[in-house]
């Protein structure tokens, strides 16, 4: 009983340490993602842009840990999907880590560019046009795409183990398939990757919140066979 408290304390930590480094580390790329000068004011922010990628390194080892730290436990439940989510996770993790090294190597760009005093403006507009692209691409594919998937496995092994009340993992179902569609529909240029759309993944954001804080306060409702 005591391990399991302490698991479930663990995983939502782990579930509020992930949203937040994400979150801060969206706003830290700000100068090298966005505007037109992103080659100039990435090289003048190296440290703001260093420090969101050290904050999403923190959102990779953050979703490995809620994974590996749920398996021993929802296996029980349903071993097949628990291992599907554990590897879900780490592709997951790997394609947002492919997301840091893009940023860090855009970083790197614009360095070049800012010492090279007068350079060939053209070639570096297109690396860094490259660049920005996996980044967009990682993002999509990694907090979106994959994101989906993950919390529509343990949200339905939640559902039917009812090892949280019911309304959890039907929120997460719920959130999951929102925020699949929406990736799938900027995958196909349907919909532009920030629009209005983006508020598809509201649900899936509340879930993991709700989540983190019922498993730090309750923690799991284990029935004794599984003890």
């Amino acid at each position: 009983m005591n391990s399991n408290r302490q698991r479930a304390k663990i995983v939502g930590v782990l579930f509020i340490l992930a949203a937040v480094t994400a979150i801060i580390g969206l706003l830290l790329y700000d100068p090298i993602l966005n505007g037109p000068d992103y080659l100039i004011k990435g090289s003048e922010h190296s440290n703001q842009v260093i420090l969101g990628a050290l904050m999403e390194l923190i959102l990779v080892v953050s979703a490995v840990g809620t994974a590996t730290t749920m398996f021993p436990l929802l296996r029980k439940y349903n071993e097949t999907i628990a291992l599907w989510h554990v590897c879900f996770r780490f592709l997951e993790a790997v394609i947002i880590t492919v997301g840091v090294i893009s940023v860090l190597s855009l970083l790197t760009l614009s360095r070049e560019f800012v010492a090279a005093g007068a350079p060939d403006t053209a070639s570096f507009q297109a690396s860094g046009i490259l660049l920005k692209a996996i980044h967009d691409w990682t993002f999509l594919l990694g907090p979106l795409f994959m994101l989906g998937i993950n919390t529509m496995m343990y949200s339905y092994i939640f559902y039917k183990s009812k090892l949280v009340p019911r309304f959890i993992p039907i929120l997460g179902m719920t959130g999951a398939t929102l925020v699949f569609i929406n990736a799938l529909l900027v995958m196909f240029g349907v919909v532009e990757q920030i629009s209005v759309w983006g508020l598809l993944a509201l649900p899936i954001a509340a879930n993991e919140m709700i989540l983190a804080v019922w498993l730090i306060v309750k923690g799991f409702n284990i029935k004794e066979e599984y003890l």
